[in-house]
């Protein structure tokens, strides 16, 4: 049933390649055996005092950062949300997310042409003419 269309509010998926457990809620996607992993190592971190409670929230922020950059969301809040991701680099925000926002790929994208880009051969017929 893989790649069928669906109008379920909720996809519960179980036994894919690379993923035991996934949850799917509209564009929210649920990794559910790494995100309890996630959570409760932070969790053990912060009882065993490993780490401070402060650290372990930003620490448990970064996926909501990581979903700031979706491209479905307006400039704005994605600079924003590419400012806390890079933030959040020294605690490990390169890894996979556990929770992710399905990207729309729908975006105004702008983009800033600067100068002409001389056509193939037209450097070689101008400098043939001087």
């Amino acid at each position: 049933m893989i790649g069928m269309a669906t109008t379920s509010l909720m996809e519960i998926r179980i036994g894919e390649p690379g993923n035991v457990l996934t949850i799917e809620m509209g564009g929210l996607t649920v990794d559910v055996p790494r995100s309890v992993g996630y959570f409760a190592g932070l969790a053990a971190a912060v009882g065993l005092g490993l780490i401070e409670p402060p650290l372990a929230v930003f620490i448990a922020a970064v996926p909501m950062f990581k979903a700031l950059t979706n491209s479905a969301l307006p400039k704005v809040v994605r600079t924003v949300g590419e400012v806390l991701e890079g933030a959040a680099k020294p605690v490990g925000s390169d890894a996979e997310g556990v929770v992710a926002l399905q990207d729309q790929r729908d975006t105004d994208t702008t983009v800033v042409h600067l100068g002409a880009h001389p056509q193939r051969g037209q450097r070689q017929a101008d400098s043939d003419s001087r």
